[in-house]
């Protein structure tokens, strides 16, 4: 996936779907007619504008420069009750885990989430009736018909969730993109100072017998990200949709592994209870600096029931191993 500029996970539309074509109030004639009745059909309807999946995409980017989708009117009715062509629908194809949200209120529309689903963001106006569904028995010749709804016009938010089976946590310089980078083909920018990961990055992990899962780097949390402190809310958004959840803690962090670990699992509560449902695994970085004896007196202090691995990306240290402990996780 392309960095920086090229991820955008967050874009603001203008949205009017088509009007509906109005009816038509055509009576009939022909060389041997020349007072026929009502045969004025119904107009089109307007165009919508459709979200639609598409697992090739990966960011909003394409929507970014276009702030009015506008789709096409419906065409009126004409004789011999002959319907007006529908406006042409305006399909917007998404990627998986993006979130439609009114503007004015924030209200979630819907979200779409599976390789080719649609959903409807404007629905087009419905065509006016023609005259011949006005005729009765005592009103014979109606000279009038329906006009088209108008289509509807609103501003409206679309957020991306990236969707990912494996989520990587953990303060700024874990060793989370060094991770993602040994053991997937992303290439994330990897350097030693904080954020410095500003976009997720996915990388496409292979595992045994030709399987595979799907790993997000998300920027580092910071105590108060929950908040709105730090990078905030933006980044914290993405690790919802994440089926496993990796704790990532350095061997050479200041404080103790139990703790750096409580600091992040409580930010996640704060932001989103829910995160503390999904399968969590603990996965103690940069332990090639750490001697048999060291990491056997660390290994005591580890939370309980925590599934928990001392690995190293650098010297490729238990990476097999901590695939396995997450492939069970996921439950694939």
């Amino acid at each position: 996936m392309s960095q920086g500029s090229n991820f955008v996970d967050y874009v603001k539309i203008c949205c009017r779907s088509g009007k509906g074509g109005p009816g038509s109030a055509h009576l009939h004639r022909d060389k041997l007619t020349s007072t026929g009745g009502p045969d004025g059909g119904d107009g089109g309807r307007g165009g919508h504008i459709i979200l639609k999946g598409n697992p090739q995409f990966w960011t909003l980017l394409h929507l970014k420069y276009r702030k009015h989708i506008i789709a096409e009117d419906g065409l009126s009715g004409s004789s011999s009750t002959s319907t007006g062509k529908s406006g042409k629908d305006e399909i917007l194809e998404v990627p998986l885990g993006t979130i439609a949200k009114d503007a004015e209120t924030g209200e979630v529309l819907f979200e779409i989430t599976a390789e080719g689903e649609t959903k409807t963001l404007t629905p087009g106006g419905r065509g006016g009736l023609g005259n011949w569904h006005f005729k009765t028995s005592t009103q014979q010749t109606p000279r009038f018909a329906q006009p088209g709804e108008a289509g509807i016009e609103k501003w409206i938010v679309l957020e991306l969730k990236v969707l990912a089976d494996v989520g990587l946590v953990g303060f700024p310089n874990a060793g989370k993109s060094t991770l993602l980078s040994v053991v997937s083909a992303a290439k994330p920018e990897i350097a030693d100072y904080p954020f410095t990961t500003l976009v997720p990055n996915l990388g496409i992990v292979a595992y045994r017998g030709g399987k595979s899962f799907v790993m997000a780097d998300i920027p580092g949390i910071i105590e108060g990200a929950s908040k709105g402190k730090g990078l905030g809310y933006r980044f914290l958004r993405h690790i919802e949709r994440n089926s496993v959840l990796l704790f990532m803690v350095p061997a050479d962090t200041s404080r103790t592994i139990s703790e750096e670990y409580a600091i992040l699992k409580s930010e996640l509560q704060q932001y989103n209870p829910e995160l503390m449902q999904k399968p969590h695994v603990l996965a103690i970085t940069k332990s090639d600096m750490l001697d048999d004896e060291l990491m056997a007196e660390m290994k005591k202090e580890l939370p309980a029931h925590l599934p928990s691995i001392f690995i190293s990306s650098v010297a490729q240290k238990n990476l097999a191993e901590l695939k396995d402990m997450l492939w069970k996780a996921i439950g694939a």
